[in-house]
């Protein structure tokens, strides 16, 4: 998966290196996202954000015109994200979950939301559901429980 990386410090940059394992190709850019540095985004499957990234629907909406499938954000916090214009553009959205941080020394956190967010890029190229970290409408728990209850049904008659 082609992804860029905007709003990386220096302390993110190896954590995110180590956890991708040269598993995609991530451009990483100090800069933040803002319509001034949207233009990163093209050519790209994904973008990775931070708290302070502007993630307004002006935004989603050019994303969206660069193919942009996915915003995955590298905290808990996702309420920086226009969800529901992310929605209407049909781009998922996944965050850190919250758990993943529990427990977990301050030094270990660059490394721990490295690896979160890596995941979520697996399993988004793998079209696995990614359980607490969707952000998104949960389309996929609605037709995974749907096809269940249809399968039951059938075998009870």
């Amino acid at each position: 998966m082609r992804v860029i990386a905007y709003s990386i410090k220096s302390t993110e940059k190896e954590p995110l290196a180590i956890a991708n394992h040269k598993k995609h190709e991530i451009t990483l850019i100090s800069n933040s996202l803002s319509v001034e540095t949207i233009f990163y985004a093209e050519g790209k499957d994904a973008v990775i954000v931070f708290t302070d990234d502007d993630v307004s629907a002006k935004v989603i909406n050019k994303l969206a015109d660069f193919g942009i499938k996915y915003i995955a954000t590298r905290s808990i916090d996702s309420s920086h994200i226009d969800r529901q214009e992310a929605d209407k553009q049909n781009i998922k959205i996944s965050s850190v979950p919250a758990l993943a941080l529990s427990g977990v020394d301050e030094t270990e956190i660059p490394m721990v939301l490295a690896m979160e967010t890596i995941n979520n890029l697996d399993r988004w190229e793998g079209r696995k559901c990614l359980g607490d970290a969707c952000i998104c409408s949960r389309a996929c728990d609605e037709r995974s429980n749907h096809k269940a209850n249809l399968k039951i049904r059938v075998n009870d008659k």
